[in-house]
């Protein structure tokens, strides 16, 4: 089995990326913690399997949330 293609989160906006940035700040919740990282980093070039490896998590889970994003913006953010 090779490896699984890269996937990225869409092009993020100045403003969202503060939007991110905030978040990762304040967030009360962790899961909307977490959710934000990945898709930061993500925005920030780190291929899906050095996310998941900093933040233990699965790459199907990293992979979730960006796909997720890519679809919904930040309401995928929300538990």
């Amino acid at each position: 089995m090779g490896r699984r293609p890269e996937v990225f989160v869409r092009q993020v906006s100045m403003a969202e990326g503060q939007r991110l940035q905030r978040i990762t700040r304040t967030a009360k919740d962790p899961v909307k913690l977490r959710r934000a990282i990945v898709v930061l980093m993500s925005a920030q070039g780190q291929p899906a399997p050095d996310i998941a490896h900093l933040l233990k998590v699965t790459e199907d889970y990293v992979r979730d949330v960006i796909h997720a994003f890519n679809e919904r913006g930040f309401d995928a953010l929300d538990p």
